[in-house]
């Protein structure tokens, strides 16, 4: 998951610098009034958005594959958990009753 993050990171990275020089060379329009802190930045995510969900396919699904199992084993966790606390809830209720009696 953090290879995934850092590769998009890096993809974003790239295309603010290529961005940043097509800006300041007259190739890409630049914003107004000193705008260009929002405007290169938002330009580059919007270059890089389709760029990384084209290249990075395969680490996405690797990031995915890992999720899911990390959801299964707590979901499993819980699971286990939840049996041990109904286990101890009806050994306590045996136990209450066989003393009320």
């Amino acid at each position: 998951m953090l290879r995934y993050t850092l590769m998009r990171l890096g993809i974003f990275l790239g295309c603010l610098v290529v961005v940043w020089g097509l800006v300041y060379s007259g190739v890409f329009p630049s914003g107004r009034n000193g705008s260009n802190a929002l405007w290169i930045p938002l330009l580059a995510l919007v270059i890089s958005a389709p760029i990384s969900f084209v290249v990075l396919r395969k680490e996405r699904d690797r990031a995915s594959v890992q999720v899911a199992r990390r959801v299964e084993r707590m979901k499993a966790n819980m699971q286990a958990s939840a049996g041990v606390e109904d286990l101890a809830d009806d050994r306590a209720r045996a136990e209450a009753q066989s003393q009320a009696s």
